[in-house]
């Protein structure tokens, strides 16, 4: 039986770098794709000095229209001037300028009309002319307090003066602070909230027993109301009873 040796690394030789092959980055064709190209120009080959071989064109009997170019013929308006025709006078029925009148057709709706006028007659005057003169108008007064339809500002007016004895000189009949009358602040202020209070209730005088709160136990009642979880405890047993022996291990 052959023995197996262990694989010495230093006996193992690899390829060398030149083995590896990465592709150009000079030039076009196999360019390496990871890096950027700049752009490719061909030479073309030197051209062999034989006219005859390389000169095949035709010579200057092709002529090329100056209008035509490499994106078609040119586009630009040409005008020709023909001779003046002969004027059959016998059969020339042509109406003149004057023939048409214009301003007589009937406009139509979807045709701008320059605005007209009409000038009438002169009115007749009446002999009786019952149309009021500016100056018989009266406006009111604006003036005061008085116009309804106008805005105006606060009038005052001013009394005259009291006889011999009047509060002006007798101090003693002029009014008090009582004899005026002061308005509720809640009609032009915020309005507080009122409250009245009832008279008290009656008992009533039947002999009916009515419960008093302690005969409730709201805390019982459990039908619609969350409850804390209840507890059951069972009986003590007898610590000298024999467990019942079920599985029997030999």
């Amino acid at each position: 039986m052959e023995k197996k040796q262990p694989i010495i690394s230093g006996k193992l030789k690899g390829p060398g770098p030149g083995h590896y092959a990465l592709p150009p980055t000079i030039g076009f064709i196999g360019h390496d794709f990871t890096k950027s190209t700049s752009p490719a120009y061909s030479f073309h080959g030197r051209m062999s000095d034989k006219m005859y071989s390389v000169d095949s064109s035709p010579g200057p009997r092709y002529h090329i229209d100056a209008k035509i170019t490499r994106f078609g013929k040119d586009g630009t308006p040409a005008y020709s001037i023909l001779g003046r025709t002969k004027i059959c006078v016998k059969n020339l029925q042509t109406p003149g300028p004057g023939a048409y009148s214009p301003e007589s057709t009937h406009f139509l709706n979807t045709h701008q009309r320059p605005p007209t006028y009409t000038m009438g007659s002169r009115t007749r005057y009446r002999a009786v002319d019952n149309v009021p003169a500016p100056n018989k108008y009266t406006l009111p007064s604006l003036m005061g307090s008085q116009v309804p339809t106008k805005p105006a500002s606060a009038s005052y007016t001013i009394s005259g003066h009291y006889k011999t004895g009047g509060p002006s000189e007798d101090l003693s009949k002029t009014p008090g602070p009582g004899r005026y009358n002061s308005t509720d602040p809640s009609v032009y202020l915020t309005r507080q909230p009122a409250f009245s209070m009832l008279g008290r209730h009656k008992f009533r005088r039947d002999m009916s027993r009515k419960p008093g709160p302690g005969s409730h136990s709201p805390e019982k009642v459990t039908v619609h109301k969350p409850r804390a979880p209840a507890f059951s405890l069972g009986i003590r047993h007898s610590e000298f009873i024999t467990p019942l022996v079920v599985d029997v291990k030999d």
